[in-house]
């Protein structure tokens, strides 16, 4: 576990991307879920659910956000959001 930060030394602003990356995550995840898209009413709300769930971890960013995610969000570009918050 190179990569992980001990909670008592990661800031709050570390916590809240790490939160957003894993919504960005969640959603692909049901996105590629084949089986829930079998049942679109399903499917649809569990979408809705962490779109929600996305949109306010967003609304939660400490700022300045980096103009770029702050892009992506705005559009909607999770994919690209993920990827950007990957690479940092």
């Amino acid at each position: 576990m190179a990569n992980a930060t001990p909670k008592a030394f990661a800031s709050p602003d570390h916590f809240a991307l790490v939160d957003l990356r894993e919504a960005l995550r969640e959603r692909l995840a049901i996105i590629h879920d084949e089986e829930s898209r079998r049942d679109e009413k399903q499917h649809m709300a569990r979408l809705r659910v962490i779109s929600e769930k996305i949109d306010k971890l967003q609304a939660a960013l400490p700022r300045p956000i980096d103009p770029r995610l702050a892009h992506y969000l705005q559009r909607r570009s999770y994919d690209k959001a993920l990827d950007f918050l990957e690479s940092v």
